[in-house]
């Protein structure tokens, strides 16, 4: 029992990869299997679903570590030394890559399309973020409206920062968000 379990959680490890690097649409099922080093037949008989499933159950994996980091991260240290650690873990990640990976959670956003779940358990994972992120402004004295804006504005930002990081195969975005949303919340984070 063990085995399978294992085939499947490799299954899905490689699949978060994947999908980082090349995206949900630019990744075959063939792949998945080869990256995990799994038997042909198994992706079916642990995502009878097919490659919908897969995608949605990554997507779900990668949104969870994320999240159980930012929280531990929140918890710890607080919103701004977390944005730091987010914006450090990313920028590493492209850097090793060569501006190959980012986020698989903005890969099941952006190409979701073709499955449907994958895309909603983002958007998901992105609203968790969010809440964390404005209930610890709010807990630092943020007003609630203005803390639920500035943690969207925060996720955006991280987002789309390293969208244009693996475009402009530059962290320039990342170090730009770094330097300039702390700003907008002085003396609060």
């Amino acid at each position: 029992m063990g085995r399978r379990s294992d085939a499947r959680e490799k299954m899905l490890l490689s699949a978060v990869a994947l999908f980082r690097r090349h995206g949900i649409d630019g990744t075959a099922i063939g792949e998945v299997i080869a990256d995990a080093d799994a038997p042909r037949g198994s992706i079916y008989h642990h995502f009878p679903g097919g490659k919908a499933q897969l995608a949605e159950e990554a997507t779900r994996m990668a949104g969870a570590a994320v999240t159980a980091a930012v929280a531990h991260q929140l918890a710890a240290d607080g919103p701004e030394a977390t944005l730091t650690f987010l914006i450090d873990t990313f920028r590493k990640e492209l850097l090793d890559s060569d501006f190959t990976s980012g986020c698989p959670i903005g890969a099941a956003a952006l190409e979701g399309g073709g499955t449907p779940a994958a895309r909603a358990a983002a958007g998901e994972s992105f609203a968790m973020w969010e809440s964390m992120v404005a209930a610890a402004l709010w807990q630092r004295g943020l007003a609630l409206e203005r803390a639920e804006a500035l943690a969207t504005t925060v996720i955006a930002a991280l987002e789309g920062a390293i969208m244009l990081s693996k475009a402009q195969r530059s962290t320039r975005a990342l170090d730009r968000i770094e330097a300039g949303l702390p700003a907008l919340v002085p003396d609060m984070l």
